[in-house]
């Protein structure tokens, strides 16, 4: 429990994380800009380098940068065959699921022999969906029930986020390319509440993520309550009116401040912020645009190409890590048990079926494709990080932890050991990349230990079922 002079500690380091943040104000808007090095006091990153190894500043890398986490999880498992690399260590190749990411294969790891054993059936019987989806951040045996007794464990996110979302205007970010849904029974007996959420700041409280771009985008970058956010989004689409109008004066005063390396960063950010918000407005008028397809429509603001929905939100947690507006999300593809259909790239079946093949030859084909495009779209976000300077000059990728897996290894057959995990990023300099490493059936628990370690998170000796730290240096 924290003590009185924990939250004084707390307020004081928020009020100086925010007195250095520069942000552009106006009728409804509150955007936060990226890190400047033009307007960084002198002396800033010489000093955090100065200050020490790992963990001595919270959240924050060793030059001074912001230091980022993201656990980004796709449901039902993979086709293991073309899922793990050939070789080993630093000497790997990349198997045909995996072949997008060669662009970024010096910036991740890819990690074998990790399980979330709490997700096994155990004498719970059948509900491995369920379970996946209530342990997977949690690394605890999820209580099976239908009802409103849910009961799970904190996640690895909301630890960190506890102990150093004070930082940030968000203490953490959760997001989802599904339907959420926190009632009824969804999987032999499990709640949908575990399948639909993978973030919990209490064993009996998730957090519920974000579905919808629109709202999102305002929550990042409107201004006040809910309320005074909606109002403020209906009077710019009433007077069709871009967010960057209402700070143009202000663009104007912060340009004259800075750099022309500072200048050319400001213009890519607002041209990112503006494109988001033109591919918003356009799902939103497609709406009204469609044929009556016999089915319930995606809400305003929510593409009708999954491939369009989820780049959409990926773009805007990059945003958010850009101008720290949080250093902490959580990212669901698809919740636990998915069925959607892949029509758009030619699997027409659902992925959850396709999954369960029973070695059928096409349905094992047909999820390679589906395996394939979910980490197409983690190759997406990871080049988007690279290709993005942070305040100390290294990329955001390099000064980030990204996490990407499922809590199913074999979909086929349900089995929640050698899961398939990729660990992606620098960790600001404390994680060696580029290789392909196995363990000896290790709780994947122990790898969330490591990664609070390394994000400043003090006195957490033990975090679900972890056995140790996960050599991942």
């Amino acid at each position: 429990m924290k003590t009185l002079q924990d939250h004084r500690n707390s307020a004081a380091e928020r009020h100086h994380s925010l007195e250095r943040r520069r942000f552009l104000k106006g009728l409804g808007v509150c955007l936060a800009l990226p890190a400047f090095e033009s307007l960084l006091p002198r002396g800033l990153l010489a000093a955090s380098t100065s200050a020490g190894a790992l963990g001595a500043t919270a959240a924050t890398t060793a030059t001074g940068a912001p230091l980022r986490m993201a656990y980004m999880v796709v449901p039902n498992g993979i086709i293991p065959a073309s899922w793990w690399p050939t070789g080993y260590d630093k000497d790997f190749e990349l198997n045909a699921t995996m072949k997008s990411l060669v662009n970024v294969k010096d910036k991740m790891q890819i990690l074998g022999g990790l399980a979330d054993s709490p997700a096994n059936a155990g004498g719970d019987g059948g509900g491995d969906h369920g379970r996946g989806g209530g342990t997977f951040l949690t690394a605890v045996r999820c209580k099976k029930t239908q009802g409103a007794d849910i009961h799970a464990g904190i996640s690895v996110d909301q630890v960190a986020a506890q102990a150093v979302g004070h930082l940030t205007p968000y203490a953490s970010l959760q997001l989802s390319c599904d339907t959420v849904q926190n009632a009824g029974n969804c999987d032999s007996g499990y709640s949908c509440v575990y399948q639909h959420n993978i973030s919990w700041s209490s064993p009996t409280t998730p957090l519920s993520p974000e579905t919808n771009p629109r709202l999102l985008f305002e929550r990042l970058f409107g201004s006040g309550a809910p309320a005074e956010r909606r109002q403020n989004m209906i009077l710019r689409q009433q007077q069709q009116h871009s967010i960057l109008d209402f700070v143009s004066n202000q663009t104007r005063s912060v340009e004259k401040e800075l750099s022309v390396r500072d200048n050319q960063k400001l213009d890519e950010f607002l041209t990112s912020v503006r494109e988001i918000e033109q591919r918003i407005q356009r799902a939103e008028q497609a709406v009204n645009q469609r044929p009556d397809p016999g089915i319930a429509a995606p809400a305003p603001g929510i593409p009708a190409s999954f491939t369009e929905y989820v780049r959409l939100n990926l773009d805007m947690m990059h945003l958010a890590f850009l101008t720290d507006s949080t250093r902490i999300a959580s990212f669901i593809f698809a919740g636990e048990g998915n069925n959607r259909d892949f029509t758009e790239i030619g699997v027409r079946e659902g992925h959850h079926y396709c999954t369960h093949h029973g070695n059928d030859p096409d349905k094992i084909a047909k999820t390679c494709v589906i395996d394939n495009f979910y980490v197409t779209q983690l190759a997406y976000f990871l080049e988007k990080m690279a290709n993005s300077k942070d305040v100390d000059g290294k990329s955001l990728l390099d000064n980030s932890m990204i996490m990407y897996g499922s809590a199913h290894a074999d979909g086929n057959r349900h089995t929640h050991e050698n899961l398939p995990i990729i660990l992606a990023g620098g960790g600001g300099g404390t994680l060696t990349t580029g290789r392909y490493l196995t363990y000896k059936s290790a709780p994947i628990a122990n790898m969330y230990l490591s990664m609070l370690d390394r994000m400043g998170v003090p006195k957490v000796d033990r975090f679900g079922d972890s056995t140790d730290r996960l050599q991942i240096a």
